[in-house]
């Protein structure tokens, strides 16, 4: 069964929002840097609070696990897909309004 857990993220720049999001998740996610452990499909909400802005809660399910001594020197954590609900449309959109002009890119990223 699934557990339940709840992890908080601050960032502070758009270009730290750009390596964390994952727009290629139906329905968008986020990278979370965690040493926390969780197994895929877990029930995640993310407290994330978004260029100094009031926090606001996304709840989702791990769909991607970085786990801690990965290659490369990357960051271990978690991949939250977020939910289909009003609260991760809105996170979405949120954050595509953000980073607008941005998303085509071709830097790198943490998730691909």
């Amino acid at each position: 069964m699934a557990q339940k857990g709840i992890l908080s993220y601050n960032i502070e720049s758009k270009q730290e929002l750009y390596s964390a999001y994952m727009p290629f998740l139906v329905h968008g996610g986020l990278f979370v840097p965690t040493r926390k452990t969780f197994q895929l499909g877990d029930e995640v909400l993310i407290l994330l609070g978004l260029l100094g802005e009031e926090r606001i809660a996304i709840p989702g399910r791990v769909a991607w696990i970085t786990p801690p001594g990965s290659q490369h020197s990357i960051a271990s954590g978690v991949g939250i897909q977020f939910s289909d609900g009003p609260e991760g449309g809105q996170a979405r959109n949120t954050i595509s309004s953000l980073l607008a002009g941005m998303l085509e890119s071709e830097k790198p990223t943490r998730t691909l």
